[in-house]
């Protein structure tokens, strides 16, 4: 557990399954579960063969491959490095970062997926030491000297060169070469993000099998897809930069489904080495009498906050340690001794920060504590006694899941699904069951079909791959088409939403409401969005496939528009109720002009012509109040206008039949 100048030390960790050597590799952002699919189509040799092979079978059975065999570490840190004569990856990369911080590449999953101008980019560039320019397309580039030459690198490539080194590592200690690999990323990871992510698996060589949620994975690591009761399981997942929590339920047939996520994008880790680095520099001028201003001194606030986020982890399982730190400020050592009750007390405010964020998370969700079975950890982080401690008062309960290491339960549980995968290939293997995997929509798809009101086909948090249609008809006579809007949002108003694109299909001429079309929404399970539509008369389909570029929302992004749907929640209920009643004033004036049509010429009508007139000029009129009160925010302006319509429209037609 360490940081870098404010950002994160992301970890790679490679697990295997001995009875498959299935390879499994997680990183802080994208966690990697990789398998050898040959190996597993040439089990099956006889039918006694096979049973033999499936009762050795055990899907626990998982080794996690040391980074180095020279440096015997679990985690591989998620570095690249660039020097005059070599690029090095993972650990070898960050031993080396204090020395070339401008060409030590770190953090790069905050990058992928995102354009240039996202404000979440913005603020790392400015906190990076190594540099990031618009490249083309107005995406990131990574800028370094390399070979005594400047190069520029996007983040995939940066991504892939990581994986490279992971599978090497992993062809290595088994003797092949892995190609087949399942991803694991954050919950929020939206489309884009998670299509760059199987791009830099790509460049690396993997055949990417599936994307899958951290949340997902970790509930899959403790079986939680083998329940066969109703659960409701609480995720919390504590990085470096993000805090995010969720709740997975499962039913009695172990399907798995994300039922709320929350928490905050920006805290995590970070803030807690914060806090911890401001009490240290304290304490250092306190002892020798100085004011050192520790953020113009970018390689001490380094190696202080390394030997801080050391010590967090140490207290993990230690009630004290010391920080050491050789000519920590003009040529002045500095060391000191912390005890965990000291270090519990200096981090009250990240505690207590941790609590009222889930208790906000919780309520947001309409989910009592006591309406949670069980809490599984994600990340070292959690693996604070403190923290723990509180979890279980806050949910009065004697234990959390932790019987699998932390910072290893996303990677173990995508070895499991992994193996699920690969397995399902064979037709005589099905050992495993089916899972359904519970990544999520994380705002609302569907379209404005005509009205300006926003018609949700798919709802925010919609588990996915999921398919949902609506049925919608003409709204006017001898309509020869129906065009659709696509939007994403939360907004009732439909151009208050994201536009993500435009389709129509041709429909035959008849009266109002007597032709329609079903439009279907389909996301599949890397969260591409199709949208087809189908005419019922002629059969007429046409389909369009949302492009990624458009189709994507930072987290940040995400939280806003949440933030602004609950914000004007009652300005849309207003023109929801306005809508409906202008409607009905429309759908009033198409029936009176349908019912004068069905008179027809009479004698009655010759008579009355003269009312008649009055009518016409009277739904004229309405009619181009309809069209110039767009934004009309009375819902009484608009009854008043029906009810003089209606009095006079009543009055009018009673005469003639």
């Amino acid at each position: 557990m360490t940081h870098v100048n404010g950002s994160s030390h992301e970890w790679l960790v490679l697990v295997t399954i001995h009875t498959n050597e299935l390879l499994v590799e997680e990183e802080h952002r994208a966690e990697i579960a990789e398998g050898r699919l040959i190996e597993l189509e040439e089990l099956v040799a006889s039918e006694s063969e096979e049973e033999e092979e499936l009762e050795e079978m055990k899907i626990d059975e998982l080794e996690y491959l040391s980074s180095s065999a020279v440096q015997c570490r679990k985690t591989t840190s998620s570095f690249v490095a660039f020097t005059p004569t070599e690029c090095l990856t993972g650990n070898l990369a960050y031993d080396q970062a204090t020395t070339n911080p401008a060409n030590t590449v770190y953090d790069v999953q905050r990058l992928i997926g995102r354009t240039f101008n996202d404000p979440e980019v913005q603020k790392l560039i400015n906190r990076w030491p190594f540099k990031v320019i618009k490249g083309t397309y107005g995406l990131p580039k990574v800028v370094v000297e390399y070979k005594c030459k400047q190069k520029e690198y996007s983040a995939e490539e940066i991504s892939s060169m990581l994986l490279v080194h992971l599978k090497n590592l992993a062809k290595s200690y088994i003797g092949t070469t892995v190609k087949d690999v399942v991803i694991t990323v954050p919950l929020y990871f939206n489309d884009s993000q998670r299509q760059a992510t199987k791009v830099a698996a790509h460049l690396a060589g993997l055949d990417v099998l599936q994307i899958i949620d951290k949340p997902v994975a970790a509930a899959i690591a403790y079986g939680l897809h083998m329940k066969t009761t109703d659960t409701n399981v609480l995720v919390f997942d504590l990085d470096i930069v993000t805090f995010n929590v969720s709740i997975i339920t499962t039913d009695e047939k172990g399907k798995l489904t994300v039922k709320a996520t929350g928490g905050d994008t920006h805290f995590g880790g970070v803030d807690l080495v914060d806090i911890m680095t401001d009490n240290f520099v304290k304490k250092f001028n306190r002892i020798h009498h100085m004011e050192m201003d520790i953020t113009g001194n970018s390689k001490a606030r380094y190696r202080l906050r390394v030997g801080i986020a050391s010590a967090i982890e140490d207290l993990i399982s230690n009630t004290e340690t010391t920080i050491s730190i050789d000519s920590f400020y003009n040529a002045i050592d500095f060391s000191t001794s912390i005890t965990r009750d000291k270090f519990e007390y200096m981090s009250k405010s990240f505690f207590r920060k941790c609590i009222e964020t889930l208790e906000s998370f919780l309520r947001d969700a309409k989910i009592n504590n006591t309406d949670v079975d069980g809490i599984v950890l994600i990340g070292e982080w959690t693996m604070i006694p403190k923290l723990q401690q509180l979890l279980r008062e806050f949910f009065n309960v004697n234990e959390l899941f932790k019987s699998i290491d932390a910072v290893e339960v996303v990677a173990h549980g995508a070895a499991i699904h992994a193996a699920n995968l690969i397995r399902e290939k064979s037709e005589k293997e099905k050992t495993l069951p089916t899972l359904s995997l519970p990544n999520i929509v994380p705002l609302s798809l569907g379209v404005d079909a005509h009205d300006g009101v926003f018609s949700v086909i798919i709802p925010r948090n919609t588990p996915i791959p999921a398919e949902k249609e609506q049925i919608y008809f003409t709204t006017y006579d001898n309509q020869t088409s129906i065009p659709f809007n696509v939007y994403q949002g939360e907004r009732s108003r439909a151009k208050d939403n994201k536009w993500l694109g435009e389709f129509e299909v041709a429909v035959s001429p008849a009266p109002k409401g007597k032709s329609k079309a079903k439009v279907v929404f389909s996301v599949d399970a890397d969260g591409t969005l199709n949208c087809w539509v189908k005419e019922f008369t002629t059969g007429l389909k046409n389909k369009i496939i949302i492009d990624n570029d458009k189709h994507k929302f930072s987290d940040e992004e995400i939280k806003k528009i949440l933030k602004d749907a609950e914000k004007y929640k009652l300005e849309d209920r207003e023109y929801i109720k306005i809508m409906r009643v202008r409607n009905v004033l429309e759908e009033y004036i198409y029936n009176v002009r349908r019912k004068m049509k069905t008179i027809g010429s009479t004698d009655k009508t010759r008579l009355h012509a003269e009312e008649i007139k009055k009518m016409e000029t009277a739904i004229e009129a309405a009619n181009e109040y309809i069209d110039g009160n767009q934004e009309l925010v009375d819902v009484d302006e608009y009854k008043k206008v029906q009810n003089q319509l209606q009095k006079l429209c009543v009055s009018v037609i009673a005469q003639l039949v």
